[in-house]
């Protein structure tokens, strides 16, 4: 279980660093959305992989840490939220300057070389 878990968030991590160097907009917020996904994984595996557990409450020798529950919680709030406003950022960059690249204009390649 806990390899699968970690192979995912490599995946996710690895995909994230790829769309973020790419040189479009969408992509690059695509890219910040996984990396939050990967570090949203990975705070909720620090309150140990325990399933059928109780929480904190209860009686039991082994149990779940709801702290880091709470931080994902929130994180999927907050990450939701930035998303939400790099994408109308993104989109009222695309209108203003007529480009979706992350400097606002493109890069002249040579034709016929």
């Amino acid at each position: 279980m806990e390899l699968w878990l970690s192979c995912a968030i490599g995946f996710l991590v690895f995909c994230g660093i790829y769309l973020l160097l790419r040189a479009r907009t969408f992509p690059v917020a695509l890219g910040l959305t996984l990396l939050s996904y990967a570090i949203n994984l990975f705070l909720f595996s620090m309150g140990r992989l325990h399933t059928g557990m109780p929480a904190v409450i209860g009686s039991a020798a082994d149990y779940t840490d709801p702290v880091p529950q709470a931080l994902v919680l929130t994180a999927i709030v907050i990450g939701f939220a930035m998303t939400a406003f790099v994408l109308v950022l993104a989109l009222r960059a695309h209108v203003l300057l007529g480009s979706d690249h992350v400097d606002g204009h493109e890069k002249k390649t040579e034709e016929g070389a």
